[in-house]
């Protein structure tokens, strides 16, 4: 279905989200506006907004340098949103400062920032963003009749932390990274303004799926690792600010957690669970046959997430037994597992 403004779907029963791709969160145990994700059909995952942390995400955290843990398993970025950064169309400069998670990460495919309209990325959508693409620095803008790109060389990684700054006036674009020259680039067509809309993301996106970002962008995955230091001026004559409203503040954000902070260290997860961490985000990833918050609770031999599933057919009450279990069939039916008329 569609509306003027957005395109959704119509979930059948038990699925909710944009795309239908939640299963019964009904329960929410999250709080303070987590996103509830099943991690199966009886536990639920809180992927924790800013300022949060925790398994029910009920811990407050203080964060000066935000950590970003990429896309997480459920799909899902880490990231922030700041309100849209004004008087940006025709002149800005951006300086930040980033630390990789790993090198791997840094020869993927990853979004630092981005603004732009939004909507389904036709191509004449007006854009702007940095992101990491095989290990270089990537910025790219659209004013509307074409993109313009600048690839960095090659990150040096013998470098804990880069520097980054970029700026734009009217067509001309230029990207500094690290001791690297400067690159500079004009953009095609006749347009000159950069019109946005959308709020000015770091690390990653609210949306579930990348495709609803321009055409231009397309970064797969969030950024892993921390992003620092964001300062943006919109003219010559005024001083670098941090994005944000008030200043330094997000609006909202996902998973974010602080540079070096680590909340597993909080967390014992039991019968051989392993704790995962993406950003503020924590949860016991439970071994077959242990279930619950920290893999404290046995899976019993009837329920759906047991390895290997019972038998009891359709309609009949599977009953666990000392050893084993037996199936208790409805009227019409019979046979060790209902399976005969």
């Amino acid at each position: 279905f569609s509306d003027e403004e957005n395109w959704y779907c119509e979930c059948p029963k038990l699925y909710t989200g944009k795309l239908c791709q939640f299963a019964t969160c009904d329960e929410n145990p999250c709080g303070n506006g987590a996103t509830c994700f099943p991690k199966s059909r009886r536990d639920a995952v809180c992927l924790c907004p800013y300022g949060r942390s925790g398994l029910l995400c009920s811990d407050a955290i203080n964060i000066t340098q935000p950590s970003f843990s990429g896309t997480d398993v459920f799909g899902y970025t880490s990231f922030l949103a700041y309100s849209t950064i004004p008087n940006i169309t025709f002149y800005y400069e951006f300086h930040l400062k980033f630390q990789l998670a790993n090198h791997q990460s840094a020869l993927q495919d990853n979004l630092i920032f981005f603004t732009g309209q939004k909507g389904q990325g036709l191509n004449g959508d007006d854009f702007l963003e940095l992101g990491l693409r095989n290990g270089r620095v990537v910025y790219s803008y659209n004013l509307g009749s074409g993109t313009a790109t600048i690839t960095s060389k090659p990150l040096d990684l013998t470098l804990s932390v880069h520097v980054i700054h970029l700026g734009r006036n009217l067509q001309k674009g230029w990207l500094k990274v690290d001791d690297q020259k400067n690159k500079t680039v004009t953009s095609p067509g006749r347009l000159v303004g950069l019109n946005v809309f959308s709020q000015f993301y770091l690390g990653g996106y609210h949306e579930y799926t990348p495709e609803l970002l321009p055409k231009g962008s397309r970064f797969k995955n969030g950024f892993q690792g921390c992003i620092f230091d964001v300062q943006v001026r919109t003219s010559l004559n005024q001083g670098f600010k941090p994005p944000g409203t008030p200043e330094g503040h997000p609006n909202s954000g996902r998973s974010v957690g602080q540079c070096k902070d680590s909340p597993c260290s909080l967390i014992k997860c039991r019968n051989g669970g392993k704790c995962i961490e993406t950003g503020s985000t924590v949860y016991c990833d439970c071994l077959t046959g242990w279930k619950g918050a920290f893999c404290t609770e046995t899976v019993s031999v009837c329920e759906p997430e047991h390895d290997p599933p019972h038998l009891c057919q359709q309609g009949s009450t599977c009953v666990p037994l000392p050893s084993g279990y037996t199936c208790h069939c409805p009227l019409g039916t019979t046979g060790t597992y209902c399976e005969q008329g």
